[in-house]
């Protein structure tokens, strides 16, 4: 079994496959008399070609057995889907350029203080926390068949370091 070892995410590894969500090293713009800070464009949203809406929703995940296992590949290819932890916890985040290709596997650690967006058509892992009860808000398409799945012929084992 291939085992995948998680990298830092950062806005320039994380490129190929979407946004990070953050506000580290970007200015807020002060609103409410002073008493919040406001951050735009965070991140491309891609989901409303053919007249589909906006879907906001709340997931929350409970941890996978250690060693984490690879075993399916998902991705939307009607739209892209954001993912950003409630919680200041760090998760992880599993994207390839080719489901059947192993050396195109990526892994990253995110600090909870960072999202994601996967973007249209990019291959993920489902989402994978390290603590039980963590929530997340998500950001993607609704209606209409927006997912694909890939079982893998050989899973891989991600290696916390």
């Amino acid at each position: 079994m291939r085992a995948l070892t998680p990298e830092p995410l950062t806005k320039l590894a994380f490129a190929p496959f979407g946004d990070v969500v953050e506000t580290d090293g970007t200015a807020g713009i002060e609103i409410n008399q002073g008493f919040a800070s406001r951050w735009n464009a965070l991140a491309n949203i891609d989901i409303t070609s053919g007249g589909a809406a906006v879907n906001i929703s709340l997931f929350e995940a409970r941890p996978r057995p250690q060693p984490i296992e690879i075993l399916l590949m998902e991705r939307h290819p009607l739209g892209s889907q954001l993912f950003m932890p409630l919680q200041d916890k760090p998760w992880l985040v599993v994207v390839c350029t080719n489901p059947h290709d192993l050396s195109s596997y990526r892994a990253f650690t995110a600090s909870g203080r960072q999202g994601v967006n996967y973007a249209r058509d990019v291959w993920h892992h489902p989402l994978l926390v390290l603590g039980d009860g963590e929530r997340f808000l998500v950001v993607d398409r609704i209606g209409q068949d927006n997912l694909e799945e890939i079982w893998l012929d050989q899973p891989m084992s991600l290696m916390m370091a």
